[in-house]
């Protein structure tokens, strides 16, 4: 069975087709920017751009950035705020004609690693964490999901961790790689405190370049860069709306 994994981001929404019997991307990966401001009609727009891009009538799994239940946004998370309370899978499915399931995106990409990935066959409590734009975060215990965790938003350092720690801060405040690991080490203790999981994986574009900041990393779990690296999205949503 093949699905139509698409992940939206702050910058860019992306896609692919992926097999969910292999986690293999078996298309060419596409990807459109993402519209600013981000509000319901224009990035649903733009999903559906992307959909008709690859000729698609089939399952669409989709990573959204937002905690969702029931297919709701309940959150916005670099998106516009106009998207709490929209049922963003009756209104992708009502744009697209597809048949559509929506995940947060961290979840997504954790599903990825924990199916196909790094997490495959480890018991015990795992956490996937996503470096880019954001911090997202996905928590999982002997396998199983406990959605919606918005560790990026933890109070650190007079604000947020994402507003402390995420990869785009290091660009955006020209940071060197030890200065900004120093950072992200802030971040994993409180986590670590908060969580006590035994694996950590760290993904997101940043993990793709793991070998300039890992010597830095200090933590007590077993801390490893993702499979996916930043493909995890795609990868999870489409698994997702296979499961």
């Amino acid at each position: 069975m093949q699905v139509l994994g698409i992940d939206i981001g702050g910058s860019f929404i992306k896609g692919a087709v992926v097999s969910i019997e292999t986690g293999q991307i078996v298309s060419e990966r596409l990807q459109v920017v993402t519209p600013q401001p981000a509000t319901p009609e224009a990035v649903i727009e733009s999903v559906c751009h992307l959909v008709a891009l690859f000729n698609w009538g089939g399952v669409v799994g989709c990573g959204f950035p937002a905690v969702i239940q029931g297919g709701v946004a309940k959150t916005a998370a670099n998106i516009d705020a106009s998207w709490v309370g929209v049922h963003v899978q009756e209104l992708l499915e009502k744009k697209s004609g597809c048949h559509c399931f929506v995940v947060n995106d961290a979840d997504a990409a954790g599903l990825a690693e924990i199916q196909f990935g790094q997490g495959k066959g480890r018991v015990g409590t795992v956490l996937t964490l996503t470096l880019g734009t954001g911090i997202g975060s996905a928590l999982f215990f002997q396998g199983r999901l406990i959605p919606n965790l918005e560790l990026g938003f933890l109070p650190l350092n007079e604000g947020v961790a994402e507003h402390y720690a995420a990869a785009a801060v290091k660009t955006k405040e020209g940071l060197s790689w030890q200065l900004w690991t120093q950072r992200l080490n802030v971040f994993l203790a409180q986590v670590e405190r908060l969580l006590c999981p035994e694996l950590i994986i760290l993904g997101g574009g940043i993990s793709s370049e793991h070998e300039m900041f890992f010597p830095y990393l200090q933590a007590q779990a077993e801390i490893t860069p993702a499979r996916f690296f930043n493909q995890a999205g795609i990868v999870g949503a489409a698994c997702f709306a296979s499961s």
